[in-house]
């Protein structure tokens, strides 16, 4: 009879070794999307993610990609399994019950584990030979990739439009088999093109997913080979309870109390009013309690968050405290109770409009949950970053090959002051973590020309350490175009800390024939040939008297 492994003797160095192989596999997978991808907003800006998971679905590892999908990603590999397992299958569905060698499953239905409809994910599973029941095929786990594209459809090219429901925003993908048995459904392949603006551009971003699961699918078959399942099991399970036990040291040496805090988005694009959100963040020994109630009620604009945000939002917080290079896993959620009140803000429930949930509202998330925390460890927690992704998405026809054209980018902002150092300028922070999209490949794509981009002094708050100033970024358009923002911060600054002053609030403007004229900051406008779009981003919050 063999003995059960005991996480408590795993052998560190093994745990090492596995932590760096399983974390590799997930970065080899961004390099195949990114070098495979069309758009520049995967293959420049990177807005994608790759990572793998246990059987269950536990996050095991997740490469350095974007913050906002850190448990959202886990939520859509769970939403996969449960739609395709045989406990909700009916008889007639027989022949789709389960998840088996050759699927690809394809999802971005938010209330089925997705963000928002342009976050389009593609979970695989891994089976190997044999196993521990001596199976032809055992399953290891999954691998994912999840990338932004940058039209799925929609009132407004982009597919980030000022919403009232989520039927407004783009094609709503429930987990679907995309693969069957190593074949493509093609009936689902040509429903998801026919529903997009620009399907060639599309088809491109999606094989590239395609292959980075097949490259991560082969690491992990070839990591099992070389290790054999039995060991490649316990040490999942060993990651995850390294990390758990790694977050549970980190939340015991925070003070034990209740930590409160509350923030507000400008509005939700619909109506004017501002949309608070406030948490309240219990320490209790090695364990935490973080509460939504009391946070607005789902909004009819597109602001809304689903669960899943929410939950990538706490995790990314918390897993910033630790401080360590401890995996990306689930288990740093463990020790941690997340109460998000159903219909609410936080917790949208359907037909919610969600596009500016993922983008916008978790940025809040973020700023409420370091409000609070800053109250129980100060020295270790920054002023209010810019709190937003600045969103613009402009979409036409480009005159130079008359096809339909669709572009999507955020723009970097003030990083808030640290309480020992100012705070980094122009820069995407906290749940985005997309690079910039340099001229030449969006002027090479687009019939778009960037006429000004530069620092914008002085923007950033006061303090013994100043916040970080934000953007200035000008597009002119060579042809008539419609342009989507989503933006916040426009009316309410970045927060400083300890007698810190806010960072200022960002602003949009068109210049026409000259003349500036201030725009919203969630709208859309048709622009025309010769229009420039100018976005000022926040500056960070300044720290310290």
């Amino acid at each position: 009879m063999t003995q059960k492994f005991s996480k408590d003797a795993a052998d560190p160095v093994r745990v090492e070794v596995f932590k760096n192989l399983l974390a590799s596999v997930a970065e080899e997978m961004g390099v195949v999307l990114r070098r495979a991808s069309y758009s520049p907003n995967i293959k420049e800006r990177r807005d994608f993610s790759c990572a793998i998971f246990d059987p269950s679905g536990r996050m095991i590892a997740q490469a350095a990609h974007i913050p906002v999908h850190l448990g959202s990603m886990a939520t859509s590999v769970q939403s996969a399994i449960l739609h395709f397992s045989a406990e909700t299958a009916s008889t007639d569905d027989s022949h789709k019950i389960g998840i088996k060698p050759g699927d690809m499953i394809i999802l971005n239905d938010p209330f089925h584990g997705g963000t928002h409809l342009p976050d389009i994910t593609l979970v695989s599973p891994v089976y190997v030979p044999g196993g521990q029941e001596q199976t032809e095929y055992s399953l290891m786990g999954y691998v994912a990739s999840r990338a932004h594209h940058a039209d799925v459809g929609g009132v407004s090219p982009g597919s980030m439009p000022v919403a009232t429901e989520i039927f407004q925003e783009g094609l709503i993908i429930p987990p679907l088999k995309l693969f069957s048995a190593g074949k493509l459904n093609q009936d689902v392949w040509d429903l998801i093109l026919a529903n997009v603006r620009t399907p060639i551009e599309r088809s491109g971003d999606l094989h590239a997913q395609i292959g980075a699961n097949r490259r991560g699918e082969a690491r992990l078959k070839e990591i099992v080979e070389l290790y054999g399942m039995d060991q490649v099991s316990n040490y999942m399970d060993a990651l995850l309870d390294y990390t758990e036990r790694a977050m549970r040291k980190s939340l015991k040496d925070l003070p034990d109390g209740i930590y409160r805090f509350s923030d507000r988005l400008d509005d939700d694009g619909v109506e004017p009013d501002p949309v608070e959100i406030k948490v309240a963040v219990t320490i209790h020994g090695d364990q935490a309690v973080v509460d939504f109630t009391g946070s607005a009620s789902q909004k009819p604009g597109g602001i809304n968050a689903v669960s899943a945000i929410t939950q990538s939002a706490v995790f990314y917080v918390f897993r910033c405290l630790l401080g360590q290079e401890v995996p990306n896993n689930s288990g740093c959620m463990a020790p941690i109770e997340l109460i998000a009140p159903q219909g609410s803000v936080v917790a949208a429930k359907p037909p919610a409009a969600v596009a500016g949930g993922n983008v916008e509202t978790s940025q809040r998330i973020v700023d409420v949950l370091l409000g609070a925390l800053a109250q129980a460890c100060p020295e270790r927690i920054p002023a209010a970053s810019q709190g937003t992704m600045n969103n613009v998405t402009i979409g036409g026809r480009d005159p130079r090959s008359d096809l339909p054209f669709t572009y999507y980018e955020t723009i970097g902002g003030g990083v808030g002051a640290r309480p020992n150092s100012d705070g980094p300028s122009g820069l995407h922070s906290n749940m985005t973590n997309t690079l910039n999209t340099p001229i030449e490949a969006l002027e090479y794509a687009y019939p778009l020309q960037v006429v000004r981009y530069e620092i914008r002094r002085g923007s950033g708050g006061n303090g013994r350490y100043r916040g970080g100033d934000g953007l200035i970024r000008e597009i002119q358009l060579n042809s008539p175009a419609q342009v989507t923002l989503l933006c916040d911060r426009r009316k309410f600054p970045p927060y400083g800390l300890a007698g810190g002053t806010a960072g200022s609030c960002g602003r949009n403007i068109l210049i026409r024939d000259g003349r500036e004229i201030t725009l919203e900051g969630k709208g859309t406008y048709e622009l025309l040939a010769g229009d420039i779009l100018r976005i000022e981003t926040p500056g960070g919050g300044g720290c310290g008297a």
